[in-house]
């Protein structure tokens, strides 16, 4: 037991350092190509941050644990909506480009209603399963998502003038790598500390994976969102949180599944709705003019997690 909270603590130490240089090396690499940050967000970043995500999925796949597989995706996409934009909105007011709140908000929420459909059997593959035609579909889902953002960032190194970076690129790279390593790193060392805490108190695995599996792979996102909007880099925060949402379900579940068809519970269901109605409370917030999430409305977000979190351990 004392093992594990040493675990926990060494985890948030990486955590910490890892999304710190991360930060600083993608703004950097923006600030040389001329490409917004919010897409170096939406993609280096965001990937960066999902990778222990996808370890944990695609390990509880392979092992046959369709719950955590399927509660690592739903609950880290609702901890990232509810609590790291929450988090990061209570320190500093949201501004929300036109093109995010109009075009990957309603993606987001697109995506997690087909998760919804796919598992209960309402459009392809068979009910009660995400089959590898399911995955398939993802996947595909996802190359279009990235050829779309790659062709965005071509356009804006086009138009944009090329700032004057604060350090080589050849550091700039060290640092997302090392960020990168940092919080793989971090992220296992929390994860397994938890959850031999979370077994020592008696959780069930679902319950496990839609908090403490869902949380300790979410910490990455929540450590670099935090730093980021202390940095003044709001939209590589907000782009990391949308982006991790989109490439959770679109790579890291079509992956798993592709390897190996998940079961899905249908009490899931609950769960992803939340994740619907939390991505729909987002677009509201965000699509008035002047398209700013304001503190209370992040403060509203982590009021609503901390009362879904009480009803999971409740039920």
């Amino acid at each position: 037991m004392i093992l594990s909270v040493l675990f926990v603590i060494a985890g948030f130490a990486l955590l910490v350092y890892g999304g710190n240089i991360l930060v600083s090396g993608s703004s950097n690499v923006a600030r040389y190509f001329g490409i917004s940050e919010f897409v170096v967000g939406l993609t280096v970043v965001s990937l960066g941050t999902s990778a222990p995500e996808l370890a944990i999925s695609v390990m509880s796949a392979l092992e046959g644990h369709s719950e955590i597989t399927l509660g690592n995706v739903i609950g880290s996409n609702n901890f990232n909506l509810f609590v790291v934009l929450g988090a990061t909105g209570v320190f500093t007011a949201l501004n929300v480009e036109r093109k995010i709140a109009v075009r990957d908000i309603p993606l987001s929420f697109l995506f997690a209603l087909i998760v919804l459909l796919f598992g209960n059997g309402l459009f392809i593959g068979n009910p009660h399963e995400i089959s590898r035609i399911d995955a398939a579909a993802f996947l595909l889902f996802m190359a279009t998502y990235m050829f779309f953002l790659f062709r965005e960032a071509k356009k804006e190194k086009d138009k944009n003038v090329v700032n004057k970076p604060d350090m080589s690129m050849a550091k700039s790279v060290l640092f997302i790598v090392g960020g990168l390593v940092g919080l793989i790193g971090g992220g296992k060392l929390a994860l397994t500390g938890a959850v031999d805490i979370a077994e020592y108190i008696g959780m069930s695995e679902k319950v496990i994976g839609l908090t403490i599996v869902a949380v300790g792979t979410s910490l990455p996102e929540l450590v670099t969102s935090i730093i980021a909007s202390r940095k003044g880099s709001v939209a590589m925060a907000l782009g990391n949180v949308i982006g991790s949402n989109i490439f959770n379900i679109l790579l890291i579940l079509g992956v798993s599944c592709l390897i190996k068809p998940v079961e899905y519970d249908t009490s899931f269901n609950f769960d992803i709705c939340m994740l619907l109605g939390g991505t729909l409370l987002l677009f509201l917030f965000a699509i008035p003019k002047p398209n700013r999430i304001r503190r209370w409305q992040s403060g509203l977000l982590l009021i609503i997690y901390i009362a879904y979190t009480i009803y999971l351990i409740r039920n």
